[in-house]
């Protein structure tokens, strides 16, 4: 049995609450923009997922994965996320344009870069669906530097 930690960071969600309850009503304006721009919450939930992946945030992690498949992802979809580029028939043109989004945003790369991912990703979305989407991105990323810089624990659970 591990030994328990002790918490050695600043919660700044809660030393700071009023800027996290900002941050907070952002991602429930992202997600009703989501449900307007007619993008299914699978779809958001990848997005949640990859973004965590990319800044490896445990926390969030593990939050996003359970509400991506409660959201109906699959769990050959959640296996494979990271290599989904190599995997194409397991995901929408859809999703992987929102893959495509939510990997832009998190690793900001050379303008070339960016620019071809971009275009990409805009044969599949609407520009409600691009902005809602670069929204998503931004937002989760903010949420996993918020736990991974207070260190948010992640909690043992028995699996069913």
């Amino acid at each position: 049995m591990q030994s328990p930690v002790t918490h050695d960071r600043v919660w700044i969600d809660k030393q700071t609450p009023e800027a996290f309850h900002a941050l907070s009503g952002v991602a429930l304006a992202v997600r009703d923009a989501a449900v307007t721009a007619e993008l299914d919450r699978a779809v958001m939930e990848l997005v949640n997922v990859r973004v965590s992946q990319l800044t490896g945030c445990p926390f969030c992690l593990d939050l996003h994965i359970r509400a991506a498949r409660d959201a109906g992802v699959t769990a050959q979809q959640l296996a494979v996320l990271p290599a989904w580029q190599r995997s194409p028939y397991l995901f929408t043109d859809i999703e992987q344009a929102a893959l495509r989004v939510a990997e832009t945003v998190t690793s900001l790369p050379d303008e070339d870069s960016m620019q071809r991912e971009y275009a990409a990703a805009r044969q599949h979305l609407s520009d409600d669906q691009m902005s809602v989407l670069i929204w998503a991105a931004t937002t989760i990323g903010a949420f996993n530097r918020v736990s991974i810089m207070s260190r948010h624990p992640v909690r043992v659970r028995k699996e069913n």
